[in-house]
């Protein structure tokens, strides 16, 4: 998708007010009964970070933002291109790509804090059909994550934003936005926030450049599932139960993560910065606009 082109300015009236009213209701009010209902019904506790306890949650967050999108999409007479949600090339070659960019930063990450002394593997804590059946489990529960967070904070509401306030002013306010919705995590510090800031706005110039959000989701679900399946690391202060490796990490909180898990680490703050020039230079176009109409 290529709407950089679109000369046409945009803004807000009416009719785009009660379409977003709609989308938030959709998304982030309507599953909360269900959310409820099925969290009494798991007697699931805070600390509990387990397939079981998480797909079926994150799985009918990433329905219902989906059903929202969909729904709006309808109202406007728009298809789902235009918010950077091309069907076509849904799971292709750019959402595959940003998984191998997400598991390789993770990986770099942690082979530094290796090299420094603060991070090592003790032992392999899975193997033979149980391994592959958390492998599965747990990228399913990270897909669901990535769907509903990137269509919430960087599908539609990109985009309606953007009509009003532009690209670059629209994702600061949603990556603010991003963090304000991870500062209850149980672990999460202040590094660990800046992160979500950070990785927010990349997550932004990786749509800004290849216009859709399918290498983002890509990146996001597999350094999720690298953290909590592939590597065993403190994702916001919780581990999770069916764990590949066994690991140790040691020292202070600013370079490890702390309880943040090595997201909450300086190393990815600045392997972040890396990673958006190398996005600079993979991807050269601006391929979303300004302000899209």
């Amino acid at each position: 998708m290529n709407l950089a082109g679109s000369g046409r300015s945009g803004g807000w009236n009416r009719t785009d007010c009660k379409h977003l009213l709609i989308w938030f209701v959709i998304t982030f009010l309507a599953p909360g009964p269900f959310v409820f209902a099925l969290n009494h019904a798991l007697r699931r506790g805070g600390n509990t970070f387990t397939v079981q306890s998480e797909l079926p949650t994150k799985a009918i967050l990433a329905f219902f933002v989906v059903l929202a999108t969909w729904v709006v999409s309808q109202m406007e007479k728009r298809p789902l291109d235009d918010y950077g949600i091309p069907p076509s090339q849904a799971f292709k070659s750019q959402f595959w790509e940003g998984s191998v960019w997400g598991f390789v930063m993770l990986s770099g990450v942690l082979f530094i804090l290796h090299v420094l002394g603060h991070f090592r593997i003790d032992c392999i804590a899975l193997s033979g059909g149980a391994g592959i059946r958390y492998a599965f489990g747990w990228a399913a529960v990270f897909l669901a994550v990535s769907v509903s967070e990137e269509f919430a904070f960087r599908g539609y509401w990109l985009f309606s934003t953007s009509k009003r306030f532009r690209f670059w002013p629209s994702a600061v306010f949603l990556s603010l936005l991003f963090v304000v919705g991870h500062i209850f995590n149980p672990g999460e510090n202040a590094l660990g926030l800046t992160q979500v800031f950070i990785v927010s706005l990349f997550f932004c110039l990786t749509i800004r450049r290849t216009g859709n959000l399918w290498f983002a989701l890509g990146f996001h679900a597999a350094w999720d599932w690298a953290q909590t399946f592939f590597y065993g690391t403190l994702d916001s202060g919780v581990l999770g139960v069916g764990r590949l490796l066994n690991t140790f990490t040691q020292g202070p909180n600013w370079l490890t993560g702390g309880s943040a898990g090595p997201e909450g680490s300086v190393v990815t703050l600045v392997g972040l910065l890396f990673c958006a020039l190398m996005i600079h230079f993979r991807f050269p176009k601006v391929n979303y606009p300004d302000r899209p109409d």
